[in-house]
């Protein structure tokens, strides 16, 4: 890849024109204590590069996706249960929700992303991040 990411560092690709993505994402900046976190929107460049070599079929994949270079992609409520992890206390309380089988979190999930649109509204092009934030985000 173009893009190196740095060890200690996880990426969280996300559907730029998404509110609820866009909420989500201004919420992880605000609780990740411990910058473990950067982002970019799923259309980037980073993005697409990633999508490619994990051949991933985005029309199949309405999801963030959290890519690590030691530990590779996690995807939709696998991804989201990893990220609220490293969040503090109490959203790493949320990990309890791993007894759930992968396959009942993400028919969840996909509901939920399915009429993300609908519920929360969409944007006409990707968040540009503020300059105090610009260092967390990709490209």
């Amino acid at each position: 890849m173009t893009h190196e990411l740095p060890d200690n560092k996880q990426l969280i690709l996300f559907d730029g024109v998404c509110n609820l993505c866009n909420n989500a994402i201004n919420y992880v900046i605000k609780h990740d204590k411990h910058d473990v976190f950067v982002f970019a929107p799923l259309q980037s460049e980073i993005g697409k590069q990633i999508i490619n070599a994990y051949h991933i079929d985005v029309s199949k994949m309405d999801s963030i996706l959290l890519y690590s270079s030691k530990k590779g992609i996690a995807y939709k409520s696998t991804a989201a249960l990893k990220i609220a992890l490293h969040l503090g206390f109490p959203q790493n309380m949320l990990i309890i929700f791993f007894i759930v089988p992968a396959f009942i979190r993400n028919w969840v999930y996909d509901y939920i992303a399915k009429n993300r649109y609908r519920w929360f509204g969409k944007k006409d092009a990707c968040m540009i991040p503020t300059k105090e934030l610009k260092a967390k985000f990709m490209n």
